[in-house]
């Protein structure tokens, strides 16, 4: 399960991105308990900011919000990286990602 942080402007959670997949899903886990990271592939390559707008895009069309709502907070050059989604509860996220 991953750590889902909750503040008053949202909820952040730790991914680690595999650009230039086959396609955009999740693919697993990363680490054990509280720590565990979540695994994202991305059809996108890591040029120019691609890989990082697909991942804004794809959490956006996966938690059914706004992109402007999805923020990479830091690791916007890194394959980690922390992602917060405005406006949303922790449990509200953790059902859409079913983790």
């Amino acid at each position: 399960m991953i750590a889902l942080r909750e503040t008053a402007s949202g909820v952040s959670f730790p991914v680690r991105v595999q650009p230039r997949a086959r396609r955009t899903e999740i693919t697993g886990f990363m680490g054990e308990g509280d720590d565990a990271v979540l695994k994202i592939a991305l059809a996108a390559p890591p040029v120019d900011g691609k890989a990082n707008e697909a991942l804004i895009r794809f959490f956006a069309d996966l938690l059914e919000v706004s992109r402007s709502a999805v923020e990479i907070l830091s690791g916007g050059q890194s394959r980690h990286k922390v992602v917060r989604i405005a406006g949303v509860k922790a449990e509200w996220v953790r059902a859409r990602l079913r983790v």
